[in-house]
């Protein structure tokens, strides 16, 4: 039997084999041999190259070859900036966090917060073309105020930062896109002819972005909603504010009670 063949092998030649076929399946560690400099350089190439699974992986090894070091705190930046190239928002704001929780003092916070702000940023909250088939209601706008609250925290601490001028641009638009977005929604509501919510949208965005362009539209909003519930008064009333406001609407040019959706004008 197997067994009877096992026990005449001796010890020491089954441990031997035992032996070399554990070697056989240890994995060599290529980088044994680098200097951190060579590590932080491979890394980076990785990633040029679009390798970003093997780049984070050279900056984890960098981050444990050279604990304590500068070069240390730049590979946890790079490995959260590698999550981001590589589509992994989730990692890359872990990894930004816990960089912010172990060096609260770092010089690199800047760029910290730069990352924090760019990972949740999204470049394409401007274009809303095919909101007005969904149900908008409860569209999730968690990512875009994230990114400016860590942009808003960047420019308050530091106003010199190289980082602080693009986050302003970015804070720009991040609130002329939200507003723009509580405006597609508020339309959306009144082409369903649910026109207190869509009064309800557009004081959102005058509440909330007051300076922001799409305010022009709310107010028109406000004004064809009222009139649409038979609210002469709060139609006149929002009508007044927006001649105020925007002298020169063209929305206004049409009248409040054109038999075509506006934005079918527009």
């Amino acid at each position: 039997m197997l067994t009877l063949r096992l026990s005449a092998v001796p010890v020491c030649v089954l441990a031997s084999v035992l032996a070399l076929s554990a070697c056989s399946t240890t994995k060599v560690d290529e980088t044994a041999g680098w200097s951190p400099n060579r590590i932080y350089t491979e890394a980076t190439e990785e990633r040029a190259a679009g390798n970003y699974e093997k780049s984070v992986t050279l900056l984890e090894k960098l981050e444990g070859r050279a604990a304590g070091t500068p070069l240390a705190q730049q590979a946890q930046l790079d490995k959260a900036f590698t999550h981001y190239k590589g589509g992994e928002q989730a990692q890359a704001l872990a990894a930004i966090e816990r960089f912010q929780k172990l060096h609260p003092a770092s010089p690199a916070m800047d760029y910290a917060l730069y990352l924090k702000g760019l990972v949740n940023f999204n470049d394409n909250l401007g274009i809303f073309g095919s909101l007005a088939r969904q149900d908008l209601s409860e569209r999730d706008q968690k990512a875009a105020k994230e990114s400016f609250e860590a942009f808003r925290e960047l420019a308050n601490r530091f106003p010199d930062s190289r980082y602080t001028p693009d986050a302003r641009n970015r804070m720009t638009y991040i609130v002329n896109s939200l507003a723009q977005y509580e405006v597609h929604v508020a339309r959306y509501y009144h082409s369903r002819g649910a026109y207190v919510a869509a009064i309800n949208r557009a004081q959102t965005a005058l509440a909330d972005y007051a300076d922001a362009p799409a305010s022009e539209e709310a107010l028109f909003i406000m004004v064809r909603s009222y009139d649409a519930l038979g609210l002469p008064q709060l139609r006149d009333d929002a009508r007044r504010v927006m001649q105020t406001n925007y002298p020169q609407s063209e929305y206004l040019g049409k009248g409040v009670r054109s038999s075509d959706p506006w934005w079918k004008i527009w």
